[in-house]
């Protein structure tokens, strides 16, 4: 019967040459984002000029909230972890993409491409989490601001940033647990840059119906409780900033929850795009493009986005 089976799955495999169920010698090929050869120099200098801005405004974060007495806030203390899952994300993805084209070889092993796909999950969710950490972070400080710090206290701080990264290594525990139950072929060739989830359900030759189900419903959970967490946590603020007679107290009120905002919209804007562009288009390699926004563009802006109007980081990193 076993044997009935294996040989009526790899006759209705459309694109297996021959079986290969997720064992380490199996090989993968990352095709990027153009074929060109002319490109390809300018893509390696424009992504590696990117990861070295990402990775210098993230560390230059991360420095000068611990260097300096005056940041020891949980505010900071949130942002310099934000900056770690933003620095981890990008060097997930963009170092691999970088050896691939100056080597111009597009290969990634089968142990290799599920690494990328648990720690893409386990950073992209610890980020998703720390924005509603920050967002309950501005509700009480703008809605409570005399009993901030009692609420606030480092123990609390130290409990959601510890839950951040246990919900997230969950989440990208049971991403690990369904790619690797999937069964792929040989010389399968992913039209990304890095080892997206979905392109592999699309090209694994074994069924996929239960794992898209389960996709949604994790992805609902860990996507859409921290986001709906953030909605309220701003239906409160914007609430109680409205109850405030006095204008420049609304714009002082408006404008330190500025920055968060901006990088909420930033990084669930495109990621909501990307998914809207993959449901509009059917070209993969078109949905690779469009995922540099929030894999690569996202993870560089965010350390400018909370810097640039901050004098207090600004101070900071000037004493450095």
């Amino acid at each position: 019967f076993h044997l009935f089976r294996a040989l009526f799955f790899f006759k209705m495999c459309p694109i297996c040459k021959e079986p290969k169920n997720q064992t380490g010698g199996s090989e993968f090929f990352l095709l990027g984002l153009s074929d060109d050869p002319e490109v390809q120099p300018l893509l390696f200098g424009l992504f590696l000029s990117m990861y070295l801005v990402t990775m210098l405004g993230n560390l230059l974060m991360i420095l000068a909230v611990m260097s300096d007495s005056h940041l020891h806030t949980p505010m900071y203390f949130f942002l310099s972890n934000l900056s770690l899952a933003d620095i981890s994300f990008s060097t997930i993805t963009v170092p691999k993409m970088l050896v691939n084209l100056q080597t111009h070889s597009k290969s990634i092993t089968y142990a290799g491409c599920l690494t990328q796909v648990t720690f893409i999950f386990l950073f992209g969710c610890l980020e998703s989490l720390l924005l509603a950490v920050l967002a309950y972070d501005r509700l009480v400080a703008i809605c409570q601001p005399l009993h901030y710090l009692v609420i606030m206290s480092p123990r609390l701080c130290g409990l959601l940033v510890l839950l951040s990264y246990f919900f997230s290594l969950l989440d990208s525990q049971l991403h690990y647990l369904m790619v690797s139950q999937l069964s792929f072929c040989a010389d399968v060739e992913i039209p990304h840059f890095f080892c997206d989830p979905s392109q592999l359900f699309n090209l694994a030759c074994s069924d996929t119906s239960i794992n898209d189900i389960l996709i949604y419903f994790i992805g609902a959970i860990f996507g859409g409780v921290p986001l709906s967490g953030i909605l309220f946590s701003y239906y409160r603020i914007v609430s109680s900033i409205l109850r405030i007679p006095s204008a420049g107290s609304k714009y002082k009120a408006f404008s330190t929850c500025g920055s968060h905002l901006s990088v909420v919209c930033l990084f669930y804007g495109t990621g909501l795009g990307v998914y809207l562009s993959s449901a509009v288009s059917s070209s993969p390699r078109r949905d690779a493009v469009a995922s540099v926004m929030y894999a690569v563009v996202t993870p560089m802006l965010n350390p400018f986005i909370y810097s640039l109007r901050n004098r207090d980081i600004k101070r900071a990193l000037w004493r450095m």
